[in-house]
């Protein structure tokens, strides 16, 4: 079979446009094939008390018609009502309060009334009592007894010093209601940026579309007009095909992240919102990280909350070793007592004891030995917890530092890509050179303007966890993330 001239230069092109697809599939960026390059979201822990994170919330609103607007002001604040792990925290220092409150009553005394209607009816014989002209079934015969009892442990150094140390316990719930609040404002803002980043890629991908399209429509006119061969239509489709899959994608990712972002701040996930802020580019001023450690240690609600399980902890050891000591206690009642009211006599009791241990040697290792291994592992997380501040405010620093300079140099890649697909556009349109430069020069502005957001997303969310590790993420979050 004989192949005309036509037929080859089809193939040829063909087979061209094949192998550049292919070669443009492996070289392109993430997002082009159809995957996110923002960063995941910031890994947020969970808290200690409740084992449940903080994505998630009680949803206690009904949708409400229309599109509601939502600023990151709002999100935040509806994050500190509506979210899970903040509403957990509250519900353990309710906990902490009720533990509080049961170690204080062992050292009050206690104070009890009753009231007693007895009848009774007794058989001698049935207790083998058989005496001469002495009835062996005595009554019915009853009593009424009303009577208030008291006991109270005067002297306990054990359950003083367990008290003392629930109410150390009770304080420590509290600061980490406080070190709640910071997590909500880090957790609920991420998720705000995330959705503002995810809008941004929207926007780039749409635009990437539209030149995508521009390129496509120029190539099949030049092929119609015999300008060009058949490969620079295929290129060309290949691009806008590739960039409407990016866009697909992007739309996907922004829809999801809209709705963890509803789910931390407890939103009807039928409701429609928008996002009002922006948060954009702000630089900050250099941060000293001695500095800035040193304000944390001063500032961080986690670590005075466990210093107060520390303290907790060491009066829990003390109590252990009380339990060796003497305990004096007081018992009493006071009733009236007789066969009615109106035939009765007042009657009482009052009784001192001392109580001291002498043969429960295996009990009081076992909870000296209990309470000890309590004490270190508290000591060692206080330690631990020192550490990771210092931890947490040099990498966000670092973080801060690194995603302020890919700012400033993907800005610039932006700018320079746009103008080398120019260029690439006009060379094309004089007839210069083919459209593979066009399609090369697309594919970098389209990572270029990746690139941008993820450093805009990656500088805004280093900020707010900066603010978070100093311990001040609710009160100077706006002055973080760099306000609308």
């Amino acid at each position: 079979m004989r192949v005309t001239r036509n037929e080859w230069r089809w193939l040829f092109a063909s087979g061209f446009v094949l192998l550049s697809a292919s070669t443009l599939v492996a070289q392109m960026p993430a997002q082009s094939s159809g995957t996110s390059s923002i960063p995941s979201p910031y890994q947020i822990p969970t808290p200690q008390q409740g084992g449940s994170g903080y994505q998630g919330s009680v949803a206690e609103d009904k949708p409400v018609d229309g599109v509601l607007p939502l600023s990151l002001d709002d999100a935040i604040q509806r994050g500190l009502k509506y979210n899970l792990g903040y509403i957990l925290s509250n519900q353990n220092t309710l906990a902490a309060n009720g533990s509080r409150l049961g170690e204080l009553q062992a050292l009050l005394p206690t104070v009890s009334a009753s009231l007693k209607e007895s009848v009774q009816q007794v058989n001698l014989a049935a207790e083998g009592l058989r005496i001469p002209g002495f009835p062996t079934i005595i009554g019915p015969f009853g009593y009424t007894d009303l009577r208030a009892s008291l006991s109270w442990s005067l002297i306990n150094v054990a359950s003083l010093r367990n008290y003392l140390a629930s109410k150390h316990n009770f304080q420590s719930s509290k600061l980490s209601v406080d070190d709640a609040r910071d997590m909500v404002v880090l957790t609920v803002g991420n998720a705000y940026l995330l959705v503002v980043a995810d809008k941004s890629r929207i926007d780039s991908a749409q635009a990437q579309v539209d030149t995508s399209k521009v390129s496509l429509d120029q190539a099949v006119q030049n092929h119609q007009a015999g300008t060009a061969p058949l490969l620079d239509e295929l290129r060309a489709r290949v691009d806008y095909q590739t960039q409407q899959q990016t866009l697909i994608n992007a739309q996907n990712t922004y829809e999801k992240d809209k709705i963890a972002l509803a789910r931390a701040i407890g939103l009807p996930l039928e409701q429609k919102y928008s996002l009002t802020d922006q948060a954009p580019y702000a630089a900050l001023d250099n941060v000293d990280p001695d500095t800035a450690v040193q304000q944390a240690l001063a500032s961080r609600s986690d670590l005075k909350a466990m210093e107060e399980q520390l303290k907790s902890a060491q009066l829990a050891r003390s109590a252990a070793t009380a339990e060796r000591y003497p305990t004096i206690s007081f018992t009493g009642d006071y009733g009236d007592i007789g066969v009615n009211f109106g035939n009765s006599h007042g009657t009482g009791d009052a009784t001192g004891s001392i109580d001291i241990p002498v043969l429960e040697e295996g009990k009081l290792r076992g909870d000296a030995r209990q309470a000890q291994a309590q004490l270190e592992t508290k000591r060692a997380q206080f330690s631990d917890i020192h550490g990771q501040i210092s931890a947490d405010v040099r990498d966000s620093i670092l973080d801060i530092r690194a995603a302020e300079k890919q700012v400033e140099v993907s800005r610039s890649n932006v700018e320079l890509a746009t103008e080398a697909l120019s260029e690439a556009q006009q060379r094309y349109a004089a007839g210069v050179s083919d459209n593979l430069a066009v399609s090369q020069a697309q594919q970098s502005v389209a990572q270029a303007n990746d690139q941008y957001v993820d450093s805009l997303y990656a500088h805004n969310i280093a900020k707010l966890s900066l603010a978070r590790a100093l311990g001040v993420a609710e009160k100077n979050y706006k002055s973080y993330v760099g306000g609308k």
